[in-house]
């Protein structure tokens, strides 16, 4: 990602913790999955997955430092950014593609994930031929 000019937000697994979707069925909601991680490493950012507009205000209330909005059309990015209202970072994610990434930028959210970038690179086509002397 770096190498094509893009910026990673983690490093590592232990730079951060995202709690992903299973993570909020298991705690019984999206504010207690958060509350659970953020009580068990108090010093690590916090990222929270959501699929809805009422979960991404039930976990900015809790405190969430980031959001990664799961899915969301291009209004509904636009609406989440309002709603927090610079409080959180806020990340789009969910089948992005690199024609997709300015109109997602202009929506006014942190940060754009695009998994294209590493699962539908191009491949580069190289050879190594050996020739006698």
């Amino acid at each position: 990602v770096r190498c094509g000019g893009g910026v990673n937000h983690r490093m590592a697994l232990s730079d951060a913790a995202l709690v992903k979707d299973n993570h909020v069925v298991a705690a019984g909601g999206v504010a207690q999955a958060f509350t659970a991680v953020r009580e068990q490493f108090p010093g690590v950012p916090v990222e929270v997955e959501v699929d809805s507009l009422e979960q991404l205000s039930e976990v900015v209330a809790a405190g969430a430092d980031l959001v990664l909005l799961d899915n969301f059309t291009p209004a509904q990015m636009a609406e989440a950014v309002a709603i927090v209202d610079a409080r959180v970072l806020l990340e789009a994610s969910g089948g992005l593609t690199l024609a997709d990434a300015a109109a997602v930028a202009r929506t006014g959210v942190d940060y754009v994930a695009v998994g294209a970038l590493t699962h539908s690179a191009p491949v580069l086509d190289i050879g190594a031929d050996l020739t006698s002397q």
